[in-house]
């Protein structure tokens, strides 16, 4: 019976089976696509030589262009406390997502011979896939956000083979941008049909210590009279155990095997060992897998929190939607792994999978570089937010969209939490509990070793009917005001602030007078960076501060959201052109904003923090009140302009805000150079930083995130352009249109300037500047050799540079 509130003791794997008894084909290049209804399209005889040629991973709407018509709905947000219909533009992008689309791939399978069989598997198809092989049905699956597979052996010709695939996305389907296509990988498994099945290993360890970790390994196999040997190595590649046995129950080995002296798996040391689990029958090996996987013990406690491996800590999260920016859904394992760099350097601990079923590339990612992680599943139950969204499924699919998680995710050590969802509307009355324990019964039944939660944001409802007291973990989205009386009356012992803060900025745009605001809105749509602006149902950081540092029973927050994602244009849905959010730390092209450094300030505690805000090109302000903030890790400063001080500010407990910035209120502008001086806690001085104001854009500057690629056809360098004037100094107001040229071995794959109402689209070669900065992203050929970009713009320095490709 699974206990609330007790330990959780769990050993986890990633799985990337490459072995001599098995082959994994990746079905990438040389995809037909056509975007329409075709009733023919599936017969495997089909002439598709006038589709259009893509690579998979593919979103087909990412290339737009923006209309408005697109996704314009008459409603009213329900979670935004709305109350009567407006018209609502830019809520899914305003991309074309919606519609009927095809694919179509041939493949071969050579040498198949009747002891095989081979698995065709999907990460995600956005949506309603219908799959096909040579004309034939195989199957189909609802949900856009799963992983599922089919058997498709006794559907496959002897060498020349047809699959096709039929996708249907509809309006009204989603609250943010979806995507549309196959936007993450397809593989072709071929392996014994006596062998370890797919997604069948499922690893524990019920006891952990620094001196011994005891590692129980559960593999299903199919076959009679095997034997299963099992070997681990640590990150070295050293045998450090193993085991073999042939004993079966029910089709399931299981093998106890202990570790010594392990190293325990954290965001501080994300070690993962390898562990070799090989089949045998007769002496001879029938199949093989090689698995990643971490060590380590997670606790949820009534009054103590959250700990791992015995140490309790609090979750520094950001939740996280799937659009990767410019380049839309379509999965890319360096663009998810810049957005983790930006975030580590930020603090951060943990990540959300907001509100779907993450990629595997994540939590790869997330094994590797060290974030924890909370999978969430779905954003609606039984009672709709949206049209045509997940309600339409959920009586039938609910259940083995839940298996298809936890099979598929639950060996990753990352992963501490499961989410059943999102803001439903279910939270209210006896239904919608009853709901909230049937799912949370299929996770504890498939994964006993971590707790469940909701992302709660009726907390008053959950309180009387009883939703929020059955939960392993009660999650609360905003409310703030709620979390004392929540504390009290659910049982559990802690809160955990699942969904925090919804501050919204624009990165370099700065509004007066400098004032907190609900819901603000300006005529040129957009928001102010002064971080004092917010929606309507959400605050500010500094409260979630205030409740994080104060109260020992707050376990932590995932603050909404790390990156500006597309859709969701609060404050500005009923305003075109707005098509992505200015909720984001960070913004749609990964350049910070000003917000990043008041988290970094608290979160990174290996780095000192100093920057300060706004930027000093304010002509035209001259002798006007222009504050100036300063966001730190330090906690006094002196502020100077052109050399005359405005006074030594120390953060208090006065405000939320004096508790956590600095603020000089009463600066008036006049151009130059503004300087911080920042102080010890002694009152000595140990780091300083300026601004100052810059003359006529002069000059581009380029600033690649990586020196070299993989030619591997898909790896992606970042490239911030920026421009600056004659003396080095960035311009902060430089709105240039520029020019992108790529030759030798790569390509340009998109550009993006994170200005939420920008139209300009992503994958020509052009765009205007925002403020000074955007990106370009540079792709690989699968040949070695050198890349060369050139970036220009009319009367301005253009600039170049080269990278490396190689094996």
């Amino acid at each position: 019976m699974y206990l609330k509130r007790a330990i959780f003791l769990v050993l986890l794997i990633s799985i990337n089976v490459l072995a001599q008894t098995r082959k994994v084909i990746e079905l990438k290049q040389d995809w037909k696509f056509y975007k329409g209804q075709n009733e023919e399209a599936f017969k495997k005889d089909f002439n598709d030589s006038k589709w259009q040629t893509v690579s998979v991973p593919h979103d087909w709407a990412i290339y737009g262009p923006f209309n408005k018509e697109i996704d314009k709905q008459m409603v009213a947000i329900e979670q935004n406390g709305e109350k009567i219909p407006t018209e609502k533009t830019g809520r899914t992008g305003a991309l074309p997502y919606i519609g009927e689309g095809w694919y179509r791939k041939t493949f071969n399978v050579s040498n198949l011979n009747k002891n095989q069989k081979v698995l065709l598997t999907f990460d995600g198809a956005m949506s309603q896939p219908k799959v096909f092989v040579n004309g034939k049905k195989v199957g189909e699956w609802n949900y856009g956000y799963n992983y599922f597979y089919f058997d498709v052996t006794d559907f496959l010709d002897s060498d020349y083979n047809v699959l096709a695939v039929h996708l249907a996305n509809f309006g009204e389907s989603s609250r943010w941008y979806p995507g549309a296509g196959l936007y993450r990988k397809v593989r072709l498994i071929v392996k014994n049909k006596e062998s370890i099945n797919h997604l069948g290993t499922y690893i524990t360890t019920p006891m952990v210590s620094k001196d011994l970790a005891k590692v129980n390994v559960k593999t299903e196999v199919i076959g009679n009279n095997v034997q299963l040997l099992t070997t681990i190595s640590d990150a070295q590649g050293n045998e450090v155990a193993s085991n073999k046995t042939a004993t079966v129950f029910n089709n399931e080995f299981e093998q106890n095997i202990p570790v010594i002296n392990p190293n325990l798996w954290s965001p501080e040391n994300p070690y993962l060992y390898t562990a070799v689990t090989k089949l045998y029958k007769n002496d001879e090996l029938i199949d093989e897998s090689i698995t990643r996987f971490g060590i380590r013990s997670i606790a949820y406690e009534a009054n103590k929190g959250f700990s791992l491996n015995g140490n309790v800590r609090k979750f520094k999260g950001v939740c996280l939607h799937h659009d990767l920016g410019p380049i839309g859904t379509a999965i890319n394992r360096s663009a998810l792994r810049r957005q983790l760099r930006i975030l580590k350097d930020m603090g951060v601990d943990a990540i959300r999978s907001s509100h779907n079923m993450p990629s595997l590339e994540q939590l790869e990612l997330c094994d590797e570089m060290g974030f924890m992680y909370l999978a969430e599943s779905f954003d609606e139950w039984a009672r709709a937010k949206v049209k045509n969204g997940y309600h339409l499924y959920f009586e039938t699919d609910v259940e083995k969209d839940l298996v298809s998680l936890i099979h598929t995710t639950r060996n990753h050590p990352c992963i501490v939490m499961w989410s059943s969802g999102n803001e439903v509307p279910d939270q209210y009355g006896t239904e919608g509990v009853k709901r909230a324990k049937r799912l949370q019964d299929i996770f504890h039944r498939e994964d006993p070793t971590r707790p469940v939660t909701v992302g709660m944001d009726r907390v008053d409802q959950t309180m009387k009917s009883g939703f929020g007291a059955l939960l392993d973990v009660p999650g609360l989205n905003y409310r703030v005001h709620l979390y004392e009386e929540a504390f009290e009356k659910f049982p559990q012992g802690f809160i955990l602030g699942s969904e925090t803060a919804s501050t919204v900025s624009s990165r370099g745009v700065y509004k007066f007078p400098v004032e907190k605001a609900s819901m603000k809105q300006y005529d040129d749509f957009q928001c102010s960076s002064y971080d004092l602006e917010y929606c309507s149902w959400s605050n500010l950081p500094d409260d979630d501060f205030v409740l994080q540092d104060d109260k020992p029973w707050v376990i932590g927050e995932f603050v909404w959201t790390g990156f500006d994602y597309l859709g969701e244009p609060t404050p500005y849905d009923d305003k075109w052109p707005s098509r992505s959010s200015y909720f984001g730390i960070n913004d749609l092209a990964g350049l910070p904003k000003d917000r990043f450094y008041l988290y970094r300030s608290r979160w990174n505690t290996k780095e000192e923090t100093l920057h300060i805000l706004p930027h000093w090109n304010w002509e035209g302000r001259e002798g006007e009140t222009t504050p100036v903030f300063v966001y730190t890790s330090y906690n006094s400063a002196e502020l100077f302009v052109n050399g005359k001080s405005m006074g030594i500010q120390k953060k208090n407990n006065e405000t939320p805000q004096n508790r956590y910035r600095l603020m000089w209120m009463d600066v008036k502008y006049e151009p130059g150079t503004i300087k911080v001086v920042a102080f010890d806690n002694e009152g000595n001085p140990v780091d300083k930083k300026e601004t100052h104001t810059s003359g006529k854009p002069y000059k581009i500057v380029l600033d690649p995130d990586v020196k070299q690629l993989k030619a591997n056809g898909e790896d992606l360098a970042f490239v911030t352009v920026s421009v600056v004037d004659k003396n080095g100094v960035p311009c902060p107001t430089a709105n240039n249109q520029l020019k992108f040229k790529v030759k030798g071995e790569g390509s340009y794959r998109a550009a993006c300037n994170g200005d939420a109402t920008s139209l300009q689209m992503f994958h020509l070669p052009t765009m205007k500047l925002f403020n000074g900065k955007l990106v370009i992203l540079v792709q690989s050929t699968t040949e070695v050799g050198d890349i060369h970009l050139k970036v220009s713009g009319k009367g301005l320095k253009a600039a170049d540079f080269t990278i490396k490709s190689v094996l």
